[in-house]
């Protein structure tokens, strides 16, 4: 585009997108044909002269969507628009919401449905509407009984997505991590628990988050671990954990004895599921969420446009991808 057509095309963006005047009338006024008017306009957009924002709450951004599946080989990806997001909390609930369309529209319908818990999860049984699906058998996939005065809001989860389904829910009254190892495989043999994890195992699909290696986690919130705890976790690698198990940017658990004692799905698990959906949203988990990515632990990634935009601009991420593409 020569300079002469930049000006017109500038003038004729202004009048069609400030003033809202027709393209017949902008021709009128700059005494050029309509359909010159409408060839301006596109080489606008084409040259970065106009830029398009939908800022609704529920919109997504497409173009990173497709950058970053294409890039790290996702069955699919939904990454919603942070624009007027005034903080932390209302991403997270923005995320929630798209992740609750996602699984609203996602057919067919998985018959059994591999739930965590945690606030992100809990936000998106919120936001799902009733009737979402039909006969769904949502189970709880990690333990998550509470230890503190915060509550239990892991059954809850599982409870409140089955009866927005009019289905059943199957859940986890146990702790996510046990003192011993030995306790945690005497809980595992019992005829109930037992039931339950086997029925995890073999999900159709997985629903889950990835919480944070610092003092926010939930893990800390509900009395397992201490601050210290995880600063400990951080200096032997986590970024973050996934269904209670933290793990480091290979994707693998940082520490083993704390893993043997973490009642839950395994990670191997996830990875060969053909539908594992992560629900990652804001700035603490650019991290954890590149290590689901890379290591193949999602199928699926429900994210903010800062994490996608994070995903993109890592050089280890990207030569990660490429190295498993190559692979494969």
């Amino acid at each position: 585009m020569n300079s002469s057509d930049e000006l017109l095309a500038v003038r004729a963006a202004e009048l069609y997108y400030d003033e809202g005047r027709t393209q017949d009338e902008i021709g009128a006024a700059l005494h050029i044909t309509r359909w010159k008017v409408g060839r301006l306009l596109a080489q606008a957009r084409a040259a970065g002269i106009v830029r398009i924002e939908i800022v609704h709450p529920r919109a997504r951004r497409v173009l990173a969507e497709q950058a970053v599946k294409k890039r790290f080989g996702l069955k699919d990806i939904v990454v919603a628009s942070s624009a007027g997001v005034s903080s932390p909390e209302e991403l997270q609930r923005r995320v929630a919401q798209a992740a609750a369309d996602y699984l609203t529209a996602l057919r067919p319908a998985p018959q059994t449905l591999g739930v965590s818990w945690g606030r992100t999860l809990h936000d998106v049984a919120a936001c799902l509407p009733r009737g979402w699906a039909h006969g769904v058998g949502v189970v709880q996939i990690n333990g998550g009984l509470s230890l503190t005065k915060y509550g239990d809001t892991a059954s809850a989860t599982a409870l409140v997505m089955a009866q927005k389904a009019a289905g059943s829910a199957h859940v986890l009254p146990i702790p996510a991590i046990l003192e011993h190892t030995a306790t945690k495989r005497s809980i595992e043999r019992d005829r109930a628990i037992a039931g339950v994890l086997d029925r995890a195992a073999h999900a159709e699909a997985y629903l889950f988050s990835a919480g944070v290696a610092g003092a926010d986690s939930a893990l800390v919130h509900s009395g397992y671990l201490t601050p210290s705890d995880v600063e400990t976790l951080v200096c032997k690698g986590a970024v973050g954990d996934v269904v209670g198990r933290f793990i480091g940017a290979d994707g693998a658990p940082v520490d083993a004895e704390l893993d043997s004692r973490t009642v839950g799905l395994s990670l191997e698990r996830l990875k060969a599921s053909e539908t594992a959906i992560a629900v990652v949203a804001g700035d603490g988990k650019h991290e954890v969420a590149r290590a689901l990515v890379t290591n193949s632990l999602c199928t699926v990634l429900i994210t903010d446009d800062q994490t996608a935009a994070a995903l993109l601009d890592d050089p280890v991420a990207a030569a990660g991808a490429a190295f498993t593409e190559e692979a494969s």
